[in-house]
């Protein structure tokens, strides 16, 4: 669910306080604006797609490589990680190297290391694949988003654009597990990864026929924060997944969980002396950006979670093949695609930022509450209310979170901030299915079973335990996020502005 950076409400841009001086609108360079937004459109897709495309053929792909339950979550996890790590570290190459050549080389890796995916004959060649490509997407979409904000004015324009934007970002995610479904019955699980090859090479012909140049900056890559940012989140989300076997106890969980904590404060370390920091640490001073990123990251947390344990409970429950059960998660695309133009183009203008968030957060939470009560004995009339609910409530979410993630930056720092919407919904994936999985491993080894069970319910039944668990777990997630967006983000003007103190730089 890569998301975008959101232009203020234009209602309240058009009319600037005596205090905060007014910014430039941004100029139109040229170019062929419908062309690039196809462009920028389409490689968001694919990246947000290999966010979900494989969930649907995780079973077949456990099956043909000998994943363990656990090892299939680095299926995920791989991607997000090297996706959210280097985010930052991308959003800073397209500054200093030019964004089109950023883009091109992005999508360029991103391409081969699917080709390669595609082609793997063992596990350990499938997660490195992912790796990759995750370091490809972390070159692309920061490139691509500030394209976006590049090609189209600051106002109604963009914010057009940006609704656009924000469907293929948050939509792209559920209709993934749709096409993932449709390849895996279809051809081969090969194919999730495959399908990236035609449509890469597409979007990088037309990107170097159409994309304008922009001029580079001179300044610094900050190594030594991109690397114990990544290597840190790595090593905590490493310590949760291997606790889901082995336990907490085990001085191999304990030493990843220790050195990733170590790492993280290594890394502000590094960031509080850094020349040219990859994360500027000011950005954390605003209450409502930080409130925002935090409830961005356990919305996405609690998602994703669903999305793991609902596709396996799809199928291995209640027998779907993959294209039904890619089929299945219509309803929360559709969902998904109607509240995210709802908000951006009516309901944040008219009952303000805060207001849809809680909405949004209030609906996502009855989901997750609606998906602990699944057994053995419900149906699809089950899961398709809490699907429709969750793509509702994270439509509504979505854009008012990244509004005030992104409220009163400084020119000189959105880029820093827009990486870090997508950092921390990345992070947030990887943590929280980490968590998620933990929490199912657990309760999976600790469920008492009736006597007398024969070998297919009881597999349902230790896959029932662990699911509740995880869905109950994700619930207390969203009820974080609703937490933070009711009583951490501040509250809003009635012309929908953010109220916060605005500090003047002399």
């Amino acid at each position: 669910m890569s998301d975008v950076l959101l232009a203020d409400n234009p209602a309240t841009a058009a009319r600037p306080s005596a205090a905060q001086p007014t910014r430039p609108r941004a100029e139109r360079p040229q170019g062929r604006p419908r062309l690039i937004l196809a462009v920028i459109l389409i490689a968001q897709l694919m990246v947000v797609l290999d966010m979900s495309i494989v969930n649907v053929a995780l079973p077949h792909m456990q099956a043909a490589l000998g994943f363990s339950p656990t090892g299939l979550s680095w299926v995920l996890n791989a991607y997000s990680l090297a996706f959210g790590g280097l985010l930052l570290l991308g959003a800073r190459a397209g500054d200093l190297l030019g964004r089109r050549p950023t883009f091109l080389a992005g999508i360029t890796v991103f391409t081969l290391a699917s080709l390669a995916g595609g082609f793997a004959t063992t596990g350990t060649e499938l997660v490195a694949a992912r790796v990759i490509q995750g370091i490809g997407a972390a070159l692309a979409a920061p490139a691509s988003l500030s394209l976006l904000t590049t090609m189209f004015p600051e106002g109604r324009e963009r914010t057009r654009a940006l609704g656009l934007y924000t469907a293929v970002s948050v939509g792209g995610v559920s209709f993934g597990l749709v096409v993932g479904g449709i390849l895996t019955e279809v051809a081969s699980w090969r194919w999730v990864m495959l399908v990236n090859v035609p449509i890469g090479a597409l979007v990088a012909v037309l990107a170097a026929m159409a994309v304008p140049h922009t001029p580079r900056r001179h300044g610094r890559f900050d190594l030594a924060g991109a690397i114990t940012s990544t290597l840190g989140v790595s090593g905590l989300v490493y310590g949760f997944v291997h606790a889901a076997s082995a336990g907490w106890g085990s001085p191999v969980t304990l030493a990843s969980v220790i050195g990733g904590i170590a790492l993280l404060i290594a890394f502000v370390l590094v960031e509080r002396r850094a020349e040219e920091p990859i994360t500027p640490l000011s950005l954390f001073a605003s209450r409502t950006r930080s409130g925002a990123l935090l409830a961005r990251m356990f919305l996405i947390a609690g998602a994703m979670g669903a999305f793991f344990f609902l596709t396996q409970y799809l199928q291995d429950v209640l027998g779907f093949t993959p294209i039904q059960a890619g089929l299945a998660f219509l309803p929360m695309t559709a969902g998904v695609f109607v509240a995210s133009q709802a908000s951006s183009r009516v309901l944040v203008d008219r009952f303000g930022n805060r207001m849809v968030m809680i909405t949004g957060a209030v609906i996502s939470l009855l989901s997750l509450i609606w998906l602990t009560r699944l057994d053995n004995a419900s149906g699809y009339a089950d899961v398709v209310v809490a699907l429709v609910l969750l793509g509702l409530g994270n439509g509504l979410a979505f854009v008012p979170l990244t509004s005030s993630a992104l409220h009163d930056v400084a020119a000189h720092e959105a880029g820093a901030a827009s990486g870090l919407v997508n950092v921390a919904q990345q992070i947030g994936s990887a943590l929280g299915l980490a968590g998620l999985v933990t929490v199912s491993g657990h309760a999976t080894r600790a469920a008492v079973l009736a006597p007398g069970l024969d070998r297919i319910t009881r597999s349902h039944e230790l896959f029932l335990s662990g699911a509740h668990a995880a869905f109950e777990a994700a619930t207390l997630m969203l009820v974080v996020t609703l937490v933070l967006v009711a009583f951490v983000i501040r509250r809003e003007h009635p012309d929908g502005a953010v109220a916060v103190p605005v500090v003047i730089e002399h």
